[in-house]
């Protein structure tokens, strides 16, 4: 116990970077996996038959592989086909490997998160839509306007359970080298010689920042509740 308090003091720095580091990728891969998944939401919905197929695929697909595979393939992958990530360091970080790894956590993210806002779209009564139609509303514009706003308070409160879990999963990107609280693990463990000690004191960090999260949530559920009731 007494070597966790004296690792966790010493190293504090390296640890609080580490955080800094999980939780931007884990807020930029739920913000732009969310706008990924409204895409791929709109294309399982939509009337066109290949654009259905195409979601359904690439939905299908995703989910059914491991998103450490997932992460390998954008990285070692896309510079086969031609297509590279800028090389330069920012927050202390590669960019061409912090790129990399929010992409595939957003590529990951995104076929999640177009269930989670396809199933609080279908929550929204077809009525609504079909009385937009009636009144000349395009499609396009009922779902953006009329459909969407109604479907939000459905879908804000399971998307936050996905940004708890995208904190967890961004671990998975320390094997590209992205220094992550995972990464500073195995950082410290080569410069203190010790390794059970580092893996404590993030599994501790991580238990913290997902807490506060989930705590943060049932918050806001339960103001998003009280809301509804009164409205």
């Amino acid at each position: 116990m007494e070597s966790v308090i004296n690792i966790a003091i010493e190293y504090q720095d390296i640890f609080l970077a580490g955080i800094k580091i999980t939780i931007i990728i884990s807020l930029l891969a739920c913000l732009f996996g969310l706008l990924l998944g409204i895409i791929l939401a709109f294309m399982k919905l939509s009337k066109y038959k290949i654009l259905r197929w195409i979601a359904v695929a690439y939905v299908e697909i995703v989910r059914g592989t491991p998103i450490l595979v997932q992460i390998a393939l954008v990285f070692f992958g896309l510079p086969v086909l031609g297509v590279e990530f800028p090389h330069f360091e920012v927050l202390g970080v590669d960019f061409e490997r912090l790129s990399a790894g929010v992409f595939a956590l957003i590529l990951n993210s995104g076929a999640y998160q177009c269930e989670i806002v396809r199933s609080g779209i279908q929550a929204v009564p077809k009525g609504q839509l079909e009385a937009a139609l009636s009144l000349g509303f395009a499609r396009w514009k009922a779902m953006l306007h009329i459909v969407m706003p109604q479907a939000i308070k459905h879908i804000l409160p399971v998307i936050g359970n996905e940004f708890v879990t995208l904190i967890k999963e961004s671990s998975q990107v320390s094997v590209i080298g992205i220094a992550d609280l995972m990464y500073t693990a195995t950082t410290i463990q080569g410069i203190s010689f010790q390794a059970f000690p580092p893996l404590i004191i993030i599994a501790i960090y991580y238990f913290i920042l997902t807490f506060i999260m989930s705590q943060a949530l049932r918050l806001f559920e339960k103001d998003l509740q009280c809301r509804t009731t009164k409205g």
